[in-house]
């Protein structure tokens, strides 16, 4: 199953059974409103914070992906997930809802890949029949944690990013219809001195490439086996960055299509959001609402992820770190 030095190619090919989009009120007037399977219209969900309300979110796209998939809770033997908030409670406290086998894992933004990439690890080795696959952000818990909270007002530069509130969840098995994962590539972390929380796309930007370079170089392929090559959420600052560095190390990129989900969520033209999105929740809902459907609809065969995470804490950014960044990445390909 390994390929290389990071890389894993899974030969049973898991099937993506099942999968489910759950996003806020400003993510359903965005182009991609009509590929989520539910749109609140209250950011609090009914509920008593901005942290509940996120659980709900994960909650809710992991019961629906597991209906979706045509299974019940007690077919699933395990949950994978993780999000941004400190020590991944909406996660958590998801699985205490679920009352599923659980696995908790952190990448920041990375998480939705990880999570995939270790639901077929296990699914591919026969350690599990479906593993759950979820994370989730909301925009104005993950603000306040991380620069300042919604009620503040601060003005935010260009390089900023705007959270998606949402929520992804994928259901991982042995067998079924529906797309299958056939590769995963895991990356290093890495720190290119960046110290700014407001520029998380010139931060993530080097793990992206460098995390893209190496599947090639493992799996021993070319840019163009893929339709599409899309990265989690580096948006335009971060990706023009990405684009940038392949061209200097003369990578071939251009054989393909290269794209991000944090510039697909949102309509620059008429939606504030900085230099576009970021968060659990973007590629999380991009990837298995908007992305999935094209592959299920035969417009995309081959689809490379590369989720990007800025591994900061509001503990390392009050002691002056910088921002050490990762990127995973997952290759789905049409059944």
């Amino acid at each position: 199953m390994l390929k290389g030095h990071q890389s894993w190619v899974f030969e049973n090919r898991p099937v993506i059974r099942g999968a489910a989009t759950v996003v806020g009120p400003f993510e359903g007037q965005g182009p991609l409103a009509n590929d989520f399977d539910i749109i609140h219209g209250d950011l609090m969900l009914k509920e008593k914070s901005w942290e509940k309300a996120e659980k709900v979110l994960i909650e809710e796209a992991s019961k629906l992906a597991i209906e979706n998939a045509g299974l019940a809770k007690e077919d699933i033997q395990f949950y994978i997930g993780g999000d941004l908030m400190n020590q991944i409670i909406s996660s958590s406290f998801a699985a205490r809802t679920m009352e599923i086998p659980y696995l908790g894992v952190f990448g920041a933004c990375s998480t939705s890949m990880e999570s995939l990439a270790l639901a077929a690890t296990l699914v591919n080795g026969g350690s599990a029949h479906h593993v759950l696959a979820a994370t989730g952000s909301h925009n104005a818990s993950v603000e306040k944690q991380f620069r300042y909270p919604t009620e503040y007002g601060s003005q935010k530069p260009p390089t900023a990013q705007f959270t998606v509130t949402g929520s992804g969840a994928a259901v991982v098995s042995r067998y079924g219809t529906g797309p299958v994962v056939t590769s995963a590539t895991i990356g290093r972390v890495i720190d290119m001195g960046i110290t700014d929380p407001f520029n998380m796309g010139a931060a993530m930007a080097p793990a992206a490439v460098d995390t893209i370079e190496a599947h090639f170089r493992d799996l021993q392929i070319e840019p163009d086996y893929y339709d599409l090559i899309v990265t989690g959420d580096l948006a335009k600052v971060g990706h023009n960055i990405a684009t940038k560095l392949f061209e200097k190390h003369n990578f071939p990129i251009h054989q393909t299509v290269f794209g991000d989900c944090g510039m697909m969520i949102y309509n620059y033209e008429t939606q504030s959001v900085q230099a576009g999105a970021s968060g659990c929740g973007c590629s999380a809902t991009v990837t298995y609402g908007h992305l999935l459907k094209r592959i299920r609809e035969g417009d995309l065969k081959r689809l490379l992820i590369v989720a990007t995470g800025a591994l900061l804490s509001p503990l390392s950014f009050q002691q002056g770190e910088s921002i050490p960044s990762i990127a995973h990445a997952v290759s789905i390909e049409a059944q």
